[in-house]
């Protein structure tokens, strides 16, 4: 596979040419990717959208103090490379020899398989799994009166390159099946949605067993919806179910756990390792390693191997994710988090797969002491503030809770509250941590990159609800 690479580029001169750009520089990397990537859209009975995309090309980083620079062409070539070499001469500081940081140490660690997904299945073959989702969806209710289902699929194939000759490679397959259900009664329209993915071949989602669980949670979704009724208001006792609802605290918290923000002094978890800045029991970890998952990498973008690291335990800040350019300003070792979207786009310090762990708790358990309050088991949309962790977050399906059981559904509940405080106020942490289905994505300084979150049920008191009752 490797010669989709090198096609019109010899290694070891894109070796020799890496040397020769990063004189002067105390770090920095070519980074070398060819991709691709399809999408089918099936909605309203027939397929509406069916695309497929190519990309290939290099970027070129030197780094200098706090400084870098950073050039990227979508042609992979010596005449190329030279040309963004001369752009970033702007960091050399104009001694000789080769970058003076030591590369990331070398691993065998192969998360994926090298097979790319988007050939291993015929095109007429995605589409008639959707048609069978869309016919599977309708027939299961008739209140139903629109599907829409998405198959996606992706594989990059990445290569970097350090001043010193090392290299280090991966392979990253990426897929994905959404869907969406609308459900109508007495006028009245509502809908739900579920989604499933990770970094795996399109086996999974051609799994009947697989594709009909995401039929019967989007349906339950909408149907639910369907029956509910308007939000109370006011500050109260928050029951967040496990999985996905782990994004709240994903952009509410694990983005201020990020390298760049602390090193500058703009999170409002910088200075504090060491410190009490969650309630006792909780633990937070952010691990690229595990298999399979949507937000795993075998190394991440500057060549590191990605890892479990802890940020919080027992409540205690204990460090933050690293890219290599923080990590080497703050004295600490990178932790495998530097990612960028692509070849076009530099590496920064990012999340992988953020989650809190389990607890002893029962979920029942937890529910019976919470009382009154809401629970609240997806999230939508949602806006924070990165530096102050201040967020609102709305729910696509959330409950009353009465009597200490669940109650009614209810429709337009926004969660409104700031990061490290609710942290504080967590007090009771289920023994049923759950990963998110795959669908995941992490937006930070104009780059996209696919993550993962998670979280056990949790009960926070004292966080304010937005509703319309």
């Amino acid at each position: 596979m490797d010669h989709l690479l090198y096609a019109d580029l010899d290694p070891e001169t894109a070796v020799r040419l890496t040397r020769e750009a990063l004189v002067g520089c105390e770090d920095g990397e070519l980074f070398l990717q060819v991709a691709a990537s399809e999408s089918f859209a099936f909605d309203d009975g027939r397929l509406k959208v069916a695309t497929f995309d190519t990309s290939r090309g290099f970027g070129l980083r030197g780094v200098m103090g706090e400084t870098s620079a950073y050039a990227h062409a979508n042609e992979l070539s010596e005449q190329a490379i030279r040309r963004a070499g001369e752009t970033i001469a702007v960091v050399r500081s104009g001694h000789g020899g080769t970058a003076a940081l030591q590369p990331p140490r070398r691993t065998n660690q192969a998360l994926y398989t090298d097979a790319d997904p988007l050939s291993a299945v015929p095109f007429a073959a995605k589409v008639t799994l959707l048609q069978r989702i869309d016919a599977a969806a309708r027939a299961r209710d008739s209140r139903v009166v629109q599907v829409s289902a998405s198959l996606a699929g992706s594989w990059s194939l990445v290569n970097i390159i350090r001043a010193d000759g090392s290299r280090a490679r991966d392979v990253r397959p990426l897929v994905r099946l959404s869907i969406s259900i609308v459900c109508e009664r007495n006028g009245r329209r509502e809908s739900g949605s579920w989604g499933i993915g990770g970094r795996t071949l399109y086996d999974r989602m051609f799994d009947e067993t697989e594709w009909n669980r995401a039929i019967d949670g989007a349906l339950q979704q909408a149907l639910t919806n369907l029956e509910s009724v308007p939000a109370p208001a006011g500050e109260m006792t928050v029951v967040l179910g496990p999985g996905w609802p782990g994004i709240l605290f994903h952009e509410a918290v694990g983005h201020g756990l990020e390298g760049d923000f602390n090193r500058k002094g703009t999170s409002t978890f910088s200075g504090r390792v060491g410190e009490q800045v969650a309630a006792k029991g909780v633990t937070v970890v952010d691990d690229g390693s595990l298999p399979d998952r949507r937000g795993s990498l075998s190394i991440d973008d500057e060549g590191t191997p990605t890892e479990r690291t802890v940020l919080i335990e027992d409540g205690i800040l204990k460090g933050y994710m690293q890219d290599r350019m923080n990590a080497r300003l703050m004295g600490v070792p990178a932790t495998g988090n530097g990612r960028r979207e692509s070849f076009q786009h530099p590496p920064m310090p990012r999340m992988t797969n953020s989650f809190l762990q389990g607890g002893s708790d029962d979920p029942g358990e937890i529910l019976a002491r919470a009382k009154s309050g809401i629970y609240a088991k997806s999230f939508g949309g949602g806006q924070v503030d990165i530096v102050s962790g201040k967020f609102v977050f709305s729910c696509t399906e959330a409950y009353k809770i009465e009597n200490g059981r669940l109650g009614a559904p209810i429709k337009g509940a926004t969660l409104i509250g700031n990061g490290p405080e609710v942290m504080q106020r967590i007090v009771a942490i289920g023994n049923d941590m759950a990963l998110d289905e795959g669908i995941g994505t992490c937006g930070k300084g104009g780059q996209s990159v696919p993550v993962g979150v998670g979280q056990p049920t949790l009960m926070i008191e004292g966080l304010t609800v937005g509703g319309t009752a």
